[in-house]
């Protein structure tokens, strides 16, 4: 039987499946089954700069309110890792003391000071790895993107600096070269990339004239863009390369390792096919490699990166030529056609 235990961050796993920040690991109770399903590590619900803001900024206005009564005094709500930032500190304690796989905290910020200091309490949790989840909307059009992304990089370095624990850089696929970025932040020391954030986007409701905040669930065929980059860096930079967004099947998992990632993380896979995916994703890549006589994942692993491919340009604005001519046919059957 095929060995699919592999190394992320250089933490050992026993296969390639983690649970990415979500819901679903925000919660124990869902964390010891997600565990017990098979996932080989889980990326906690992220810590994000509003409930820290918000926190600073409701005790500012009770000590100014009341004369400086203690926070003890605060009629806080009961604790959830979605709401203050000194609970989510005591939740991911508990998280590390009571499941077996490696937690691996996840930080959303976007302040320099926050960055910093919030990673370094998060290391003080026990925490098996830290995850950087530059996730923001640039608002200001005067803002050159080579500032926003030296900011990043700088933001990396300052927190390399101050925690020695391994870090992962959850990157948009929204820079101006993604390549690039992702060799800087490498040289910076993340010790993987986690492409790609999945944004979520606001809708509107023209009956209503409101505002709508879906929770819209990935699609398989969303993996094309990780795959791209993920064939693109692999064996180009030293930062281990873990697939997200879009991975449903064994066929998704599988092409993922191919192209070169070291692991995945799912969400919506899990969210739509309940927990029993995991060990269904996990039989069909045994069996894959089992069938190749692959003996472990380092057998097929950049298998089929740009370097190996059969097809060099596999990765490049050639194969949208190609796609263009053939597309005619491939969408026969179609009502226009």
């Amino acid at each position: 039987m095929a060995d699919l235990s592999t190394r992320y961050l250089g933490i050992s796993l026993e296969n390639p499946i983690i649970a990415g920040a979500s819901k679903l690991t925000g919660d124990l109770a869902t964390i010891r089954k997600l565990e017990d399903a098979g996932v080989s590590a889980i990326v906690t619900s992220s810590l994000f700069e509003e409930q820290i803001r918000i926190e600073r900024e409701r005790l500012e206005d009770y000590f100014l309110d009341r004369g400086g009564m203690h926070q003890t005094e605060l009629n806080l709500p009961s604790y959830s890792p979605f709401c203050y930032p000194e609970d989510h500190l005591q939740w991911l304690k508990k998280v590390k003391e009571e499941v077996r796989i490696p937690v691996i905290a996840s930080l959303n910020a976007s302040r320099r000071e926050t960055w910093v200091h919030w990673s370094q309490m998060m290391e003080d949790c026990g925490v098996d790895g830290l995850e950087l989840n530059f996730y923001s909307t640039p608002l200001d059009p005067g803002k050159d993107g080579s500032e926003i992304e030296d900011e990043h990089v700088q933001i990396l370095l300052e927190v390399t600096e101050k925690v020695d624990l391994p870090i992962a850089v959850k990157m948009s696929p929204f820079y101006t070269n993604p390549l690039n970025m992702a060799s800087r932040f490498s040289k910076a020391g993340a010790g993987g990339l986690v492409l790609f954030n999945r944004f979520f986007q606001p809708d509107i409701d023209p009956e209503r004239l409101k505002h709508i905040f879906r929770f819209d669930l990935s699609q398989p065929m969303e993996n094309r863009l990780p795959l791209r980059y993920i064939a693109l860096l692999h064996g180009k930079i030293h930062s281990d390369l873990c697939a997200s967004t879009g991975i449903h099947t064994k066929e998704d998992l599988v092409k993922m390792i191919l192209a070169g990632a070291t692991a995945v993380q799912m969400v919506s896979g899990i969210y739509l096919k309940g927990m029993e995916i995991i060990r269904e994703l996990q039989r069909g890549l045994e069996e894959w490699m089992d069938s190749r006589g692959m003996e472990n994942l380092k057998d097929m692993k950049g298998k089929m990166d740009k370097a190996r491919s059969s097809d060099p340009h596999a990765y490049e604005r050639a194969q949208y030529v190609k796609i263009l001519l053939q597309s005619h046919e491939s969408v026969q059957g179609y009502p226009l056609l």
